[in-house]
């Protein structure tokens, strides 16, 4: 059973306290017969890295919303590594925006190249123990980057009125 969400008048957490990342090696299992990721393994990894940022944002059970479209930029293949790093954009009331991007290692004998797969926006709402949205503690913003993401991630959410934040 989870503590009931804390009060977020009183609270505000930085960029750096919710970040997430998760590491996987691209197995047999993960892939398509073109030894290919599976787009839908990708976006589950993305949620779930997502959820890990809105919930330790929030400290609450938290709901997807939303997510931005996934386009994949570079191809992952078997035996590849694949890293997702997920950090908070934005805040509004009850919900949040996550960005999750995705990166690809190949890691040869001789050398170890990095490219850029995918970068996912989701709309995280966190959920009170009834199941029903609640405040979320504000962004604690320390540097021009987090600022410049919070700017772009009001936009997105003016640009978006059909999810509420």
């Amino acid at each position: 059973m989870t503590e009931p969400c804390p009060s977020p008048a009183t609270l505000s957490r930085s960029v750096s306290y919710s970040r997430a990342e998760q590491v996987h090696i691209i197995m047999p299992g993960d892939c398509n017969q073109s030894f290919r990721l599976f787009g839908g393994k990708l976006m589950e990894w993305v949620d779930v890295v997502a959820a890990v940022v809105a919930r330790r944002h929030s400290a609450c059970e938290v709901t997807t919303a939303a997510i931005d479209r996934l386009e994949f930029l570079a191809p992952v293949e078997l035996n590849d590594i694949v890293m997702l790093q997920g950090r908070m954009v934005y805040v509004g009331k009850t919900s949040m925006l996550v960005c999750v991007d995705t990166y690809v290692e190949n890691a040869s004998c001789r050398a170890v190249t990095r490219a850029h797969v995918n970068r996912a926006y989701l709309t995280m709402v966190a959920l009170d123990t009834q199941q029903n949205p609640t405040p979320v503690p504000t962004l604690a913003l320390e540097t021009d980057e987090e600022r410049a993401d919070y700017t772009a991630g009001k936009a997105r959410r003016d640009a978006s009125r059909h999810v509420p934040l």
